[in-house]
């Protein structure tokens, strides 16, 4: 259904485009500092998890998933 790759991928791309350091972003969401290699790895994200990413990026958790190629959070 939704590949763990696909969205690691997303979150890297997303934080670059907005200058943000991986390491930054997983240390201020205390998320372990393994956590995208063990997404690349196949391992997916708790959604609390990938919620708080997706806060942190200012993006939406459809957009991190692949679900829509629109990174705007639908308010």
């Amino acid at each position: 259904m939704y590949e763990a790759p696909i969205t690691a991928e997303r979150i890297k791309k997303t934080a670059k485009t907005k200058n943000l350091q991986l390491k930054d972003m997983l240390i201020k969401l205390q998320l372990n500092k393994n956590t995208l290699s063990n997404m690349y790895n196949g391992s997916m994200l708790r959604g609390d998890s990938l919620a708080r990413i997706a806060d942190y990026l200012e993006v939406s958790v459809d957009y991190l998933l692949g679900r829509t190629d629109n990174p705007e959070i639908n308010q």
